[in-house]
């Protein structure tokens, strides 16, 4: 599947540029994804793929360039702007609300993030995510005690329960066993059944291929190869970025 027209995108970044000090992080990438797609960004460390899922979700200021989402340039619109227009990020590393349940972090993203404020909706919406994302047996439980599987669910939860219709993940399969991997896959794609685009970030590729129809390579800032999973993998510019000279396998 190639790229959707810019016009056309949900998400288009043009020409993004960001740095930080002398280091160019992002050095003019063009970056789109169609409504109800899914898409895998992969490259090795500190080719910035972070930092583009920063500014598109705008926790990060592009220095050039453009961020549109659904027809609208949000590139000046911060984070808490962009959530409530319709984009939600589950970070790498999940950082729960201290104090809280389980039920009153999923609680927070429906209220603050999604702006529900009816109680009765907001408690209807946290079941349904919980159910989701399979935390309704922990629903009291403190957040802080969670091993690390339920807590990225937890951090996919918060994200849902903003109703976004882009879903950002940034390597939300890190630490896991093959086992929790390939549960949490499974929850992926069910969100992607129910028509939520995802921008997926992700080392471990065998676990990305089982959910997102393209892959987008990035080294040094730049976008270097895109388009289907396995012939990107196999893609020499891919290949020479990850290894030198061995043969990538998804």
């Amino acid at each position: 599947m190639t790229e959707p027209d810019g016009a056309a995108a949900l998400l288009a970044a043009v020409g993004v540029r960001k740095r930080f000090g002398a280091l160019v992080v992002l050095d003019g990438v063009d970056f789109s994804v169609g409504a109800g797609e899914a898409v895998g960004i992969v490259g090795p460390n500190g080719a910035g793929k972070t930092t583009l899922l920063s500014v598109i979700a705008g926790s990060q200021r592009p220095d050039a360039g453009s961020i549109r989402f659904a027809g609208a340039d949000v590139t000046s619109a911060g984070a808490a702007a962009r959530c409530r227009h319709g984009i939600a990020r589950a970070h790498q590393v999940p950082k729960p609300f201290g104090g809280m349940t389980v039920f009153e972090n999923v609680l927070v993203g429906a209220a603050a993030g999604g702006g529900v404020r009816r109680r009765r909706d907001a408690y209807a919406r946290v079941a349904s995510v919980l159910d989701v994302c399979e935390l309704t047996p922990l629903a009291n439980r403190p957040a802080e005690s969670l091993g690390l599987l339920h807590r990225k669910r937890l951090e996919l939860a918060r994200a849902l329960a903003t109703e976004p219709q882009l879903l950002l993940l940034d390597e939300i399969g890190a630490g896991l066993t093959d086992e929790e991997a390939a549960a949490l896959v499974a929850t992926i794609r069910e969100l992607r059944q129910r028509g939520i685009t995802i921008v997926w970030i992700e080392h471990i590729v065998h676990v990305l291929v089982q959910v997102v129809e393209r892959l987008v390579a990035m080294d040094a800032g730049r976008v270097i190869a895109e388009g289907d999973p396995d012939a990107v993998m196999k893609d020499a510019a891919v290949i020479d970025a990850y290894l030198g000279t061995a043969e990538v396998t998804a």
